[in-house]
């Protein structure tokens, strides 16, 4: 058996790519799937009235035309610009980032042609599934070489269905649990039949923890990050500015989801006070830069505010995506056991504090202001509150550690480090902030041995740490 079938570790299958993240099917999305350390791109796949293999989930388009009764001209020309890729285009990009695909055969008649055009370019890593048996039959007719899969609904014996299949895909992602369902007898009598478990398409953190220590080959999900999520050696804590603020708008769910799921420890975020006293997730203190809204967000109610849209200036897949409250931030923090790195923009220190203290954050969330007297507040409501201080805001060390009575100090590259062994030697953690995206900055700023890391390039410094030997694999 080839060695990427026995995997140390499940196999992080992205679903339709990186379909939490942009166009599902699309080159994009596949893409970003690599970026996010997927090993295999879930495709699905049809065949044109001109035999064309494309990528696309559904059976017929928006407007109930059936792909099958049109050629790959007419399908382009009804869709938008990066829907409906060709299989071969796929091909082409797997191999250039070096990941293998997991062919989801919608339509039975596109079965043999893809195993037939994998196997032209020398396609190893592949594995071909389907629901309907016909299309198993004949794979299994064309002698395929690849594993071959067959979907598994819910309700449904998977060892009477499967009996010609390599690997039985389970689809019970609409159960509450279905994790108690990987029982040992499962696995004990896919060990016996000689098959392999990949699991549906999972997004829950909570079931994930579960999901990823279970014997299978692969599991899917829209967000692939969160199948074998990033972990620092020594405890590094990787703070994600404004979120993953480079695969999804920042300040947003999706882009504290994107950080939480890849195993980053933070996610920094900047909190105003709207009209009517509520608090929201926005960096500027006026809507125009980063909503299809104009003028101040302390000028909206939050009714106002979330009728706007917080993603459409990063792309279209994101034009629904709303303004976050603080209280949506803080449960989404928790739900990932994650840590936030609050910064007091116009929001009032007690407001947040009272919402912090609500979700039992308080030992999970550290506090910032430009505004002095913010960090004042904050300290005279809670001696709890976890105050940083910026190393560049004071003339020595000893007045930053005497300010406030901080529980960590920030560097940026260019302060003075030298004070880093002092800083250790009390037992005081310390930050280095950085927004670039310099390698060798990144470099250095892995070699510093620093606590935390605050980025606008985590995946990249993570990249560099894992050259470093300073990420468990």
């Amino acid at each position: 058996m080839s060695d990427w079938l026995t995997p140390s570790r499940p196999l992080s299958i992205a679903h339709r790519g990186a379909s939490a993240y942009a166009q599902e099917n699309s080159l994009p999305a596949f893409a970003l799937a690599a970026d996010l350390g997927a090993d295999m791109w879930e495709v699905d796949l049809h065949l044109t009235a001109d035999n064309q293999i494309i990528a696309f989930h559904d059976f017929s388009l928006a407007d109930g035309r059936a792909l099958r009764h049109l050629t790959y001209a007419e399908i382009r020309a009804a869709v938008r610009q990066d829907e409906a890729p060709l299989l071969s285009q796929i091909i082409e990009l797997a191999q250039d980032r070096c990941c293998g695909i997991y062919a989801d055969i919608k339509a039975p008649d596109a079965a043999v042609p893809t195993s037939e055009l994998l196997q032209s370019v020398g396609i190893k890593r592949a594995i071909l599934g389907a629901f309907d048996p016909t299309a198993v039959q004949a794979l299994r007719a064309a002698d395929c070489p690849y594993p071959v899969a067959v979907l598994i609904p819910i309700g449904i014996d998977p060892f009477e269905i499967a009996t010609e299949a390599d690997i039985l895909h389970l689809c019970w992602e609409k159960l509450d649990r279905p994790q108690d369902l990987l029982d040992d007898a499962l696995f004990e009598r896919c060990r016996n039949t000689g098959q392999k478990v990949v699991l549906w398409h999972e997004e829950d953190p909570v079931r994930m923890a579960e999901l990823r220590n279970k014997p299978v080959l692969g599991i899917c999900s829209d967000r692939p990050e969160l199948v074998n999520p990033i972990e620092f050696r020594d405890g590094l804590q990787v703070v994600c500015h404004r979120g993953a603020n480079k695969i999804a708008p920042e300040n947003t769910l999706a882009a504290a989801h994107a950080c939480f799921a890849a195993g980053f420890s933070h996610v920094e975020i900047d909190v105003h006070v709207t009209a009517d006293d509520q608090l929201v997730v926005l960096h500027d203190p006026t809507l125009d830069r980063t909503t299809n809204g104009t003028g101040p967000v302390c000028d909206r109610t939050l009714a106002e505010l979330q009728s706007l849209s917080a993603g459409d200036w990063f792309s279209q897949f994101y034009a629904e995506e709303k303004i976050p409250t603080l209280d949506e931030v803080l449960e989404l923090a928790k739900s990932y056991d994650g840590h936030l790195y609050i910064e007091l923009k116009s929001a009032p220190a007690n407001l947040v504090w009272d919402r912090v203290v609500a979700h039992d954050m308080q030992d999970r969330v550290f506090f910032w202001s430009f505004v002095t007297q913010s960090l004042h507040d904050m300290r005279a409501i809670s001696s709890e509150a976890n105050l940083m201080m910026r190393r560049q805001d004071f003339s020595s060390l000893d007045e930053a550690l005497n300010c406030l009575s901080p529980r960590l100090i920030e560097y940026t590259i260019s302060d003075d480090w030298f004070e880093f062994p002092k800083l250790r030697q009390l037992g005081m953690p310390f930050m280095i902030a950085y927004g670039g995206d310099e390698s060798e900055t990144l470099e250095k700023i892995a070699d510093a041995q620093a606590d935390l890391v605050n980025l606008d390039q985590p995946f990249s410094f993570a990249e560099i740490c894992r050259k470093k030997g300073l990420i468990s694999d």
